[in-house]
């Protein structure tokens, strides 16, 4: 089963506006239009059975709608597993918690750019030591160094040190734009790499050392629809690494497993 684990779906009253934040962001022109039977169309011109839909509050009053929304989503289209959100700084985390749970939502996305926290908050702990039976996904990473950014690969090796059962991914091959930080302080930890939103930007020797120095095991294809779609991502993760459907069967399992789980 062959599963993109980084992408997005929004609501369709909010889909338009949030692909042009997304631009105005990151610079880059969205390739879709981030509405759910546009992300479903492209992933099955990509041969993909399942997606990661991933949602992210960036306010505390967001918490509730964006996690019906991603409830929603699960219980509606078989092809997705939908990770939800919590705010830190919303009231009722803990009853959202149970909520998601039983939804049946597996995991928690957590991006501290847009949600405005730093990752190494202290007021950042009670939430994650009350939410380790999830999977935690991080947006890792920016154009900032890493000591002036809200997210960075150290100070997602400080959580994992802190939390060493909880499972872990860092999208972006550990930290966008900040991958040779991500070399020195994840690489080879028990701790997921997907591969969304790094093929046009990483130097093609540090993309083969992270290949090299990683966990093949702790590998993720991930396309972060709607910025990217899911063909062309794939394709790009082929030749740069000079993979083959064989390869890439060891991501699809690892996807698998760590759902299951």
């Amino acid at each position: 089963m062959r599963t993109d684990f980084h992408t997005h779906a929004f609501h369709p009253k909010i889909a338009s506006k949030v692909c042009e934040q997304l631009h105005d962001h990151y610079g880059a022109c969205p390739v879709g239009d981030g509405t759910v039977e546009d992300l479903l169309a492209r992933a099955r011109a990509a041969g993909i059975d399942t997606v990661v839909a991933l949602c992210a509050a960036t306010v505390p009053a967001q918490m509730l709608p964006a996690n019906d929304f991603a409830i929603h989503l699960q219980a509606t289209y078989p092809q997705i597993r939908a990770f939800g959100t919590v705010h830190p700084y919303a009231a009722g985390w803990e009853q959202e918690l149970d909520r998601l749970r039983a939804a049946g939502i597996k995991g928690l996305k957590f991006h501290p750019e847009f949600q405005g926290f730093w990752m190494d908050d202290p007021m950042l702990l009670p939430l994650l030591e009350a939410s380790q039976d999830f999977i935690w996904m991080f947006h890792v990473g920016d154009v900032a160094p890493p000591e002036q950014n809200p997210s960075c690969p150290i100070k997602l090796g400080k959580i994992l040190d802190q939390f060493p059962d909880a499972r872990v991914v860092a999208a972006h091959l550990g930290g966008y734009r900040q991958w040779e930080c991500a070399l020195e302080h994840l690489a080879g930890r028990d701790v997921w790499f997907d591969t969304s939103s790094s093929m046009p930007f990483i130097r093609q020797e540090t993309l083969e050392t992270i290949f090299r120095k990683h966990d093949p095991e702790r590998m993720l294809f991930g396309s972060d629809y709607p910025l990217f779609d899911p063909t062309t991502s794939m394709r790009e993760l082929e030749t740069r690494l000079g993979l083959d459907e064989a390869a890439l069967e060891g991501c699809w399992r690892n996807a698998e497993t760590l759902l299951a789980g």
